[in-house]
């Protein structure tokens, strides 16, 4: 796997922020006037997957995601209790939408009984979610097709690395929903399908039909030894992953899940929004 190094692509990013325009590509011949070539824009935006910020309480969470300039957020459980109340959770979202985030999505929630299937719809339901980032067990499968038609909200299952029983590597999600609702489809975490030795790229145009979001971090390795690191100093070929999402058209949210600096993570997180930053800014004219 060809990977951009950093020296190589803060380069490339120089050049290109010193281009009077990024937006655009200007070519001339002796023959011809000048052109402006238009260049494929990024359709999905940046966000945040609070558990980033597990160490901390929702307050904090909201005034760190607003820091790092992103307006969409996927809840974890520890900032939002799976059993609130209604009003408790409409509380919360309140204070959410007054942060100015779009509360997009929850997740990572496990379900391991028809209870706990049950009471994710119905926290989703109450909080506005439009996407339940889950991990339901495989015998469960049919009931989440039914609540995602009664509820008509998505469930995009997380895969978790090559250690993980259930959902390993994004091809093991889809043989178990490829016959299901398309609204059932995949969360692909970039990080868990490197570790299984997986190109996230290569992941994502082979099963973008499904694909309805995007946990994005960097790994150390390309096996399970691979621990969390800044996006950048890892060995993901970010740049690759990000100009696979624009040439296909991905329209949905990129959460950023940094799982490394429990107890301090915002410059970790800060480094690595500003290289997926950086690296969509070298890519000519795309915008997340």
């Amino acid at each position: 796997m060809k990977k951009t190094s950093r020296r190589h692509f803060i380069k490339a990013l120089g050049l290109t922020l010193a281009a009077p325009s990024c937006a655009t590509i200007v070519r001339t011949s002796p023959d011809e006037s000048r052109q402006d070539i238009p260049k494929p824009e990024a359709k999905f935006r940046l966000g945040m997957a609070s558990y980033t910020f597990r160490a901390f309480g929702l307050d904090e969470t909201l005034i760190f995601t607003k820091r790092l300039g992103l307006e969409k957020i996927s809840f974890k459980s520890v900032h939002l209790s799976l059993d609130s109340t209604a009003e408790a959770i409409q509380a919360a979202m309140t204070k959410v939408k007054t942060a100015g985030l779009d509360p997009y999505a929850g997740g990572v929630i496990y379900m391991k009984n028809e209870q706990e299937v049950q009471q994710a719809f119905d926290y989703a339901k109450a909080a506005g979610m439009q996407i339940i980032v889950g991990v339901p067990n495989h015998e469960l499968l049919g009931l989440v097709q039914k609540k995602v038609q009664e509820y008509d909200i998505r469930m995009a299952i997380h895969n978790h690395g090559p250690t993980d029983k259930l959902y390993p590597t994004p091809e093991s999600i889809i043989e178990k929903i490829k016959e299901l609702d398309p609204r059932i489809g995949l969360c692909l975490d970039i990080g868990h399908s490197q570790r299984s030795a997986v190109d996230p790229a290569a992941a994502a145009e082979q099963f973008f039909d499904r694909l309805l979001d995007v946990h994005i971090k960097d790994v150390t390795a390309s096996s399970a030894e691979g621990v969390a690191i800044e996006v950048g100093r890892g060995v993901i070929d970010i740049p690759k992953f990000l100009r696979t999402l624009i040439k296909l058209g991905y329209a949905g949210t990129v959460s950023l899940e940094y799982e490394k600096d429990e107890k301090d993570p915002l410059p970790g997180a800060a480094e690595s929004i500003g290289y997926i930053r950086g690296a969509l800014a070298a890519i000519d004219g795309a915008k997340a």
